[in-house]
């Protein structure tokens, strides 16, 4: 009796410092998260399952397991939070996927990702937000106002491309998977930054200036956002690299990478500006210069640690997203029948996909258009599969439907409810059954085809063209002798002209080397302790 004597007093002071429904919640979660990573390890070869469709189903299995056992009272376990969502679970995913991506294709293919991640968005938006202000009318919705049909536009243009990810190879289509990868990334950041300028904006006398004033907001609040990103991941790779904190201790370089990367979401949020840009290009930045200035065991550590916490992260999303699912009070509250349920979310996900055609299959030919290589056209099946992967909704456009509808006054909450709950019916949906589609599909589409061989050399080849091209025209400039033609620089706007990308990449490799690694390091930076891993987060660009 001696033990449970001395152990009472402590656990009466915890129960002081932690509610026992949170311990418990919390608790819960924690196994269903370790449940997910087992689940998800053994299904890994499954054709028609994956971790997110696992993470869903088991959150959706959880919520129905509160329900029983609270006879029908509450389904929640844990409240969806917006402020849980884009300030603790968003930013890592984000910045993992700037740290970790594939530069060069990246860049390479930079202008169509823009293309269909800007444009495309763009037009995406104006399509739903036009079809719902039409067709959710008849339904009978007639509360909502030309914001929320404009914000609808917005919630709805988010995409999430994680199941498709899951299922190509980067190394078997580099070329699909940089444009399904880049373009998800920036369809995000355009669609909150649409939201954002939305919201932002007094509707009640719309015109010709307020859509120019909207689109200017736009544009201010995605280059803003891009610079404070590159701005605050060149502060970080100077910092390191001037002080280099590695020589005394290298988890404060760790740690300074860590939070300087979250400082720089948290600056976009504080100017009100788009954080997903922000940390996204920071963690761009931070790959190029600031990972190659810290310690040997720092750069393991850092590039390990970033993919392990996106990870978790992203698995605790859709976790999140099932249990959330079941909210009993929400249904309760829209009051609407199945029948009305069924229509607005079968109206929203027809102009989803319309929205998704109009942009995707035209941008792509008008790509091609400009495109000299075989190896960079993106021809039909791969068209369709980037259509494919834009198809299916996730927790953006749940935390964006959130925040426009669960603060509505009492005489349109039943509307904004029906909205919520009908945002719910197509991200289910749209992961369950298109998500599970998604890998047969591929494999159909592309019969797993292996990689052509000269799909990465034919870029590199192009710029040692481009370089050696140049190389000529200075020595014939140096020496007097040979034809520059009738102006140097109209033959060097011609490169440009012909091979656009691999042109910029040349003079870029040029200023970057010249100017801005000495400044900020990077590849070739040797810090007092040397050598590099054998895999870092990517090659130069």
């Amino acid at each position: 009796m001696v033990l449970p004597d001395l152990l009472f007093p402590v656990l009466q002071r915890l129960s002081s410092y932690f509610h026992r429904s949170t311990v418990i919640a919390i608790t819960l979660f924690f196994v269903l998260l370790c449940a997910c990573i087992v689940i998800g390890h053994l299904l890994e070869e499954n054709r028609w399952a994956n971790e997110s469709i696992t993470a869903l189903l088991l959150g959706l299995c959880a919520g129905v397991v509160v329900l029983l056992v609270s006879k029908g009272k509450s389904s929640r376990i844990l409240n969806f939070s917006e402020e849980l969502f884009f300030i603790y679970l968003l930013p890592p995913i984000i910045f993992n996927a700037g740290f970790q991506v594939k530069k060069k294709q990246f860049f390479r293919n930079f202008s169509t990702i823009l293309l269909f991640g800007v444009v495309g968005t763009i037009i995406s938006f104006c399509i739903i937000s036009v079809g719902a202000f039409f067709l959710i009318k008849k339904i009978g919705i007639t509360s909502l106002g030309l914001q929320d049909y404009l914000a609808i536009g917005a919630i709805f243009s988010a995409t999430d491309s994680v199941c498709t990810l899951q299922v190509l190879n980067q190394e078997e289509t580099p070329l699909l998977y940089s444009l399904v990868f880049g373009e998800g990334v920036v369809n995000d950041a355009t669609s909150i930054v649409l939201f954002n300028a939305v919201q932002s904006l007094d509707f009640s006398n719309f015109n010709t200036v307020m859509a120019l004033k909207l689109f200017g907001t736009f544009l201010y609040l995605f280059f803003t956002s891009t610079v404070l990103g590159i701005t605050v991941g060149l502060i970080s790779a100077y910092v390191i690299k001037t002080l280099y904190f590695g020589r005394h201790s290298t988890d404060r370089e760790v740690a300074i990478m860590m939070i300087m990367a979250y400082l720089s979401y948290m600056l976009a949020e504080l100017f009100s500006l788009s954080g997903i840009l922000t940390v996204f290009f920071c963690g761009i930045v931070m790959s190029h210069y600031t990972w190659h200035n810290v310690t040997e065991s720092s750069r393991i550590t850092t590039k390990h640690a970033f993919a392990t916490i996106s990870f978790i992260a992203e698995t605790f999303i859709f976790l999140y997203v099932g249990m959330d699912a079941l909210d009993i009070d929400k249904w309760k509250a829209s009051k609407a029948s199945a029948g009305t349920s069924v229509s607005v979310s079968a109206t929203i996900m027809a102009l989803v996909l319309i929205g998704r055609a109009a942009f995707v299959f035209p941008l792509a030919n008008i790509a091609n258009c400009f495109k000299t290589r075989v190896s960079t056209i993106v021809d039909l099946r791969q068209q369709f599969i980037i259509w494919w992967a834009g198809l299916m909704r996730g927790a953006v456009t749940i935390a964006l439907s959130y925040n426009e509808f669960s603060s509505s006054s009492s005489t349109i909450e039943q509307d904004s409810a029906l909205m919520i709950t009908s945002t719910i019916i197509i991200v289910l949906f749209s992961t369950v059954v298109f998500g599970s589609i998604t890998k047969p599909l591929i494999e159909a589409m592309l019969f797993r085809r292996s990689k052509p061989a000269a799909n990465l050399d034919s870029e590199p080849a192009s710029l040692e063209d481009i370089r050696l091209m140049f190389l000529e025209r200075e020595n014939v400039a140096a020496t007097g002798q040979g034809n520059l033609g009738p102006n140097p620089m109209r033959s060097s706007l011609s490169l440009l002209i012909r091979h656009p990308t691999s042109t910029v990449h040349y003079f870029w490799r040029k200023f970057d080397d010249r100017f801005m690694r000495p400044v900020f390091g990077g590849r070739g930076f040797v810090p007092i302790v040397p050598g590099s891993p054998t895999s870092p987060p990517d090659e130069a660009v």
